[in-house]
């Protein structure tokens, strides 16, 4: 895959970093709307479809017979089970803690990243990780009060688990398939398979299909699940996934804040020390080691 420019993945990040994190007040608005399990299988069915829809021109690419089970295992590790022990483990544990414990991602990327895609790893790096998880942590804190469930910490864990090896594989296997297929097919058989599951769990006729959330699943399913996923394997494929996976940090910040404009929450002092520590997370995990050659630092950049 292509090394992007600099601007463009400054571009690139902004963009995720922005519309994932304003998927998280938008999305608890919609739940008000629908039964999450039939909300999560619409909103990524209707991503997968529409980048079907892009990909369309490019059919040749696909080369289905040889290579459906990269789309399947992709498609169970960063939607089914993500999405899924997502949307059954809130129902366990505060959604601020349950937040916090996927956010352990990145520091799960950063040692696959290291162990299986041979990124580099050193100490300012693991520090910063490990720095933004707890600045996530921090942020969360007020979302730790009452009982805490050991199958909810463990539904937490696997989503971040799902999710950091979902991530790994699509690089590993990002010159076997076409991206925008690969993304495309995984949402697509994800929200096929998470709305036939909503389906016998839930109740169609729960979805009040009122303007405000029709609006919200088209900008969920077209700028967050279509947009965001393709951007996020984007950079994750022209440079360090760690890396990236060190810039999600800011989701929950931008998440808090759009709740603090939109939803009338207040700014707290858990906000601005977590805040401070993502920025220290992510200026640690980008430091480039004394000696570095030009090239390398060029790569490490992008």
């Amino acid at each position: 895959m292509l090394q992007l420019s600099r601007t463009r993945t400054a571009v690139y990040l902004a963009f995720l970093v922005l519309v994932w994190g304003v998927n998280w007040p938008l999305s608890k608005y919609a739940l008000h709307f629908t039964p999450p399990i039939l909300f999560a299988g619409l909103r990524t069915l209707i991503g997968g479809l529409i980048l079907i829809m892009l990909a369309l021109p490019g059919y040749k690419k696909l080369n289905f017979q040889k290579t459906w089970p990269v789309y399947v295992i992709s498609s169970v590790l960063n939607i089914i089970l993500y999405y899924g022990l997502q949307t059954i483990g809130l129902g366990y544990l505060p959604a601020g803690l349950f937040s916090a414990i996927v956010f352990f991602q990145p520091v799960l990327l950063g040692f696959c990243s290291w162990l299986w895609l041979g990124e580099e790893m050193h100490a300012w790096k693991w520090l910063g990780l490990v720095a933004g998880f707890l600045g996530v942590g921090v942020i969360s804190a007020g979302g730790f009060a009452g009982h805490l469930s050991s199958t909810g910490i463990l539904l937490a864990l696997g989503s971040a688990v799902s999710w950091a090896l979902g991530t790994v594989y699509t690089k590993k296997m990002a010159a076997r398939v076409d991206l925008i297929w690969n993304v495309a097919l995984q949402l697509t058989i994800g929200g096929v398979f998470l709305l036939a599951s909503g389906s016998l769990l839930e109740r169609w006729p729960s979805i009040v299909w009122s303007g405000s959330f029709i609006w919200s699943l088209l900008f969920i399913s077209v700028f967050v699940i279509a947009l965001g996923w393709l951007v996020f394997f984007k950079l994750v494929g022209s440079g360090e996934a760690s890396k990236v996976g060190a810039f999600t940090f800011l989701i929950p910040v931008i998440a808090i804040v759009c709740s603090v404009i939109f939803m009338g929450e207040s700014v707290t002092f858990n906000l601005v020390a977590g805040f401070v520590l993502i920025i220290a997370s992510i200026m640690l995990v980008n430091f480039k080691k004394a000696g570095a050659s030009a090239g390398g630092a060029e790569k490490a950049a992008e």
